[in-house]
């Protein structure tokens, strides 16, 4: 398959740059997928479509403030975007402009007392970088953080930004992107999942900065994604699967709870460990599963997703599961309806 098969035409004016002032006045597209039926609601009125017994799986992952903006020693602007912990103090960075760092480079962040060292190249405009001694890493993080925004949101981050940036069950902290999917819900919806009868489990995949990236190659199929860490309770997961078995329908709320559900059914996870955090077990893991259009979904029956940049991974996702053809004809029919795009956009909820 070529990559420009799942292109599709945005105007620029339709790109979300804001939230709404309530998160579920977003409009919700219905599309069934037996029938190729299209409507239209809000967000709000969510769980009117459920039934009793369904099982609403959400991703809980947090996103931290990523982004670090600072100078070095000459004056020169750098950012920082943490990409991945690797303990100790030692984080994978994508810093900005690379051309402009060296290792043993000291960038001091918001003028702070407090410098970030560049370690060593990784490639790809990665680094590997410390963070300064005298202050526990997370509060140094939150304190002269921003909130990574996605690079079509065309502002800074605001203080909006530092709530609505993230859903309301948002616990684990280590995205660096949020689950936008997630985003729509509120107290509101989730009294009335409740009241339907339907039951929601959170998981856990943290996004990582490949959702920003474009694909590279042209051939669809061979594109590759970065590993993601998966982590899920093993009795929210047992929980999962004998639903699946009763007949029961998964409904996964986003791409990333698409990615992790299916990943664990297939055995695509890396590095699968089981152990116990606080007292309950946890499975553990990563993924790199891309899923393109002939992927045979074994759990997901139904998907709540946001709309996608073309030729994304994510489109491409979806477009698996619903059928590209459907998905280019429901996409031009959001456009020409004005629906709002992307993180801070409407949503879809394909059944």
């Amino acid at each position: 398959m070529k990559l420009e098969d799942f292109n599709y035409g945005l105007p620029e004016e339709l790109i979300a740059q804001h939230p709404l002032s309530e998160r579920d006045d977003s409009r919700l597209l219905l599309l069934d997928r037996d029938s190729g039926t299209v409507r239209e609601t809000v967000f709000a009125n969510f769980a009117r479509y459920l039934k009793e017994g369904d099982i609403v799986v959400v991703n809980e992952t947090r996103v931290i403030p990523a982004r670090l903006l600072g100078e070095k020693e000459t004056g020169a602007k750098i950012e920082i975007f943490l990409t991945r912990s690797l303990g100790d103090g030692y984080w994978e960075a994508l810093c900005r402009p690379s051309k402009r760092l060296s290792p043993g480079d000291r960038v001091l962040i918001g003028g702070s007392e407090y410098p970030v060292t560049i370690e060593k190249e990784i490639g790809g405009g990665q680094w590997r970088v410390s963070m300064p001694p005298g202050i526990p890493e997370n509060q140094f993080i939150k304190e002269y953080g921003h909130v990574p925004l996605p690079p079509y949101i065309k502002r800074e981050d605001a203080e909006e930004d530092q709530e609505r940036y993230q859903t309301i069950f948002a616990r684990k902290e280590g995205s660096v992107a949020a689950p936008t999917a997630g985003l729509h819900f509120t107290d509101r919806v989730m009294r009335n999942i409740e009241r339907k009868g339907a039951v929601v489990i959170p998981v856990t995949l943290h996004v990582g900065p490949g959702t920003f990236r474009p694909l590279d190659n042209d051939v669809v199929e061979e594109n590759r994604l970065p590993h993601e860490q998966i982590m899920v309770r093993t009795d929210y997961w047992d929980q999962i699967r004998g639903a699946r078995a009763d007949g029961r329908e998964i409904i996964a709320v986003g791409t990333t709870v698409t990615r992790a559900l299916e990943a664990l059914t297939s055995g695509r996870v890396d590095d699968r460990t089981e152990v116990d955090i606080d007292g309950v077990e946890h499975i553990l893991g990563a993924t790199d599963l891309f899923i393109y259009p002939g992927f045979k979904f074994k759990l997901i029956d139904a998907l709540v997703t946001n709309f996608h940049l073309p030729m994304s991974s994510l489109f491409v996702l979806v477009s698996a599961f619903a059928g590209r053809e459907e998905m280019l004809r429901v996409y031009d029919w959001a456009v020409q309806r004005k629906y709002r795009f992307y993180s801070y956009g409407d949503a879809m909820f394909i059944r």
